[in-house]
């Protein structure tokens, strides 16, 4: 038998906590064959993504590994940053799951997407902005000459993730490690990603090591599956065999899992919460000389809703539809025109200072969880930060006790508010996100993207949750997503949005049931594609 390109033995990864040493990989030991694709799958915190990690030599500074990891025999445990670099980038790359953190804000994604060209490759700056357009274009962004001089902050998440994928690929790598590679994206833009890797594949020869709760995506596509829990591997094989038989009782549990059932509707007399007309966002970029407006995009185009208090509207689209633009918009966080009325009054007129007493009851649950957390303050001061600026009175014990029962309501050990975020998984930290926005009592959260870095196990607790906090305390939900699966479990209603327009709406029941239209049946055929192929045997990347 050939020897793996990528051999791990024994790895150990630890980290130094408030807490005392925290042990994250307990001896793990996988194999990665040239031109296989391998999954790496389990719950948030299972220790799947540091495994990885530790192979690329980006453990935090307070986490150190231990064990062997060879790469063709190289053995990489150890090694300089400087002597890492001959292989990361070039060699083995890495796509990350949060792109938001992992794009500097401050430089054009032209000039992101050049630097692994001129490093590894020896192009010239005029060759590598070719290939750099070459990338976007094979990744699917849309107006690739324009976009190429964009910044991060002016992407949607989707397209900030298929910039990084872009900028994985750049150098045609021997190893793609991909962690989470499709959690910001949506599902038709999935699939073509997931094509993509296939192709590139094929063509390349390269192997890649999927880090994902995305059962669909471990069974349409690895070869082999490893499953990891609380930093172990509890059990591996070939991707097929797994899934016809799983042996242990964990692995049943995570491929049995997904949101089900329907929330119950909201009371036929419940008061308007929010009442949103004729809703538009403009953006203008800068070009040509002296920074002058070239271009004018419309984000949201004359879009209307309204939520009465224990109903959930349910927002949908692929990236860059203006579902996201459209949230901030209704809660006064970017410029727009038209009318937003909360409760009976009119927040259109309000300034900042006049905003910032209703801020507690309009609350936001982010999309990028790593990205809005300060890395500087513990988790129970993140989450306790409002309580300072809207119950200041409130004394510090008593904050930390509210602390405590927030971390429990989102399925979390109280104990852990003393860590920082870079001590937990994006799962994890999506959560404290949540409970950031739970613990003022708001009554209306927009929620963007809020399950997308859970795995499936955890996207079921916290649809429950959701469902649980609004039963109790008539909250109003604008939900955003691209998971249709999650969608369908929690919400009343459903706006299917494209190019900043509502192409369709309607009931959970009558869009899932009966759509009309082409766009939102492809939202759909894709979102539940894994379902319609349980039956069918899984196929490889490479096949």
């Amino acid at each position: 038998m050939t020897e793996p390109v990528l051999a791990i033995r024994g790895l150990q990864v630890r980290f130094r906590t408030g807490d005392g040493i925290l042990q994250a990989v307990k001896g793990v030991d996988i194999d990665i064959n040239a031109g296989e694709t391998v999954a790496i799958v389990g719950e948030s915190g299972s220790g799947k993504s540091q495994t990885m990690m530790s192979v690329m030599g980006l453990l935090a500074s307070n986490g150190w590994a231990e064990g062997s990891v060879k790469y063709r025999g190289d053995e990489l445990v150890g090694l300089s940053p400087d002597k890492l670099n001959r292989y990361r980038g070039s060699k083995l790359t890495m796509i990350f799951q949060e792109p938001m953190t992992s794009l500097d804000p401050l430089y054009r994604i032209g000039d992101q997407l050049a630097l692994p060209l001129t490093t590894h490759g020896g192009l010239s700056k005029a060759e590598a902005r070719k290939r750099a357009i070459e990338l976007l274009e094979l990744v699917r962004i849309p107006d690739p000459q324009r976009r190429i001089d964009s910044y991060p902050h002016e992407m949607s998440g989707g397209q900030r993730q298929r910039v990084m994928i872009a900028m994985a690929l750049a150098n045609n790598p021997d190893v793609l490690i991909a962690d989470e590679p499709t959690t910001a994206l949506d599902v038709t833009v999935q699939a073509r990603i997931l094509e993509l890797l296939a192709d590139l594949q094929k063509r390349l020869g390269m192997s890649i090591v999927f880090i994902t709760h995305d059962l669909g995506v471990v069974r349409r596509f690895a070869t082999r599956t490893y499953v990891m829990k609380s930093g172990q591997v509890v059990e591996s094989g070939e991707t097929s065999a797994l899934f016809a038989s799983p042996k242990h009782p964990y692995t049943k549990m995570l491929i049995d899992a997904e949101p089900r059932g329907r929330k119950e509707p909201a009371p036929a007399d419940a008061p308007m919460i929010l009442d949103a007309k004729n809703i538009e966002v403009n953006f203008a970029t800068k070009g040509g000389f002296f920074g002058r407006t070239s271009h004018i995009l419309r984000a949201v185009d004359n879009v209307s809703l309204s939520v009465r208090a224990g109903e959930t509207v349910g927002v949908v689209g692929e990236s860059g539809s203006g579902k996201s633009t459209l949230g901030r918009a209704i809660l006064r966080l970017l410029p727009a025109s038209g009318m937003v009325r909360f409760e009976d009054r009119n927040l259109m007129p309000l300034d900042r200072a006049g905003m910032r007493p209703l801020r507690r009851q309009l609350q936001l649950v982010f999309q990028d969880p790593f990205g809005s957390l300060s890395p500087r303050m513990t988790a129970g001061e993140i989450v306790t930060e409002g309580l300072l600026v809207h119950e200041p009175h409130i004394s510090r014990k008593d904050r930390d006790r509210r602390a405590a029962q927030a971390f429990e309501e989102v399925r979390l050990e109280p104990a852990w508010r003393n860590r920082f975020p870079h001590e937990f998984s994006g799962g994890q930290r999506q959560r404290i996100a949540i409970a950031r926005a739970m613990i003022l009592h708001p009554k209306l959260v927009v929620l963007d993207e809020p399950t997308s870095a859970l795995d499936r196990s955890v996207q079921k607790e916290i649809v429950d949750l959701l469902r649980d906090l609004q039963k109790a305390h008539g909250l109003a939900y604008v939900f955003i997503s691209h998971d249709l699966a999650v969608v369908r479990a929690l919400s009343d209603e459903i706006m299917v949005m494209k190019s900043g327009k509502v192409v369709e709406r309607g009931t959970a029941q009558e869009i899932f049931d009966r759509p009309k239209e082409d766009y939102t049946r492809d939202l759909i055929a894709a979102a539940f594609l894994s379902q319609q192929e349980a039956d069918a045997a899984p196929a490889s990347l490479a096949s």
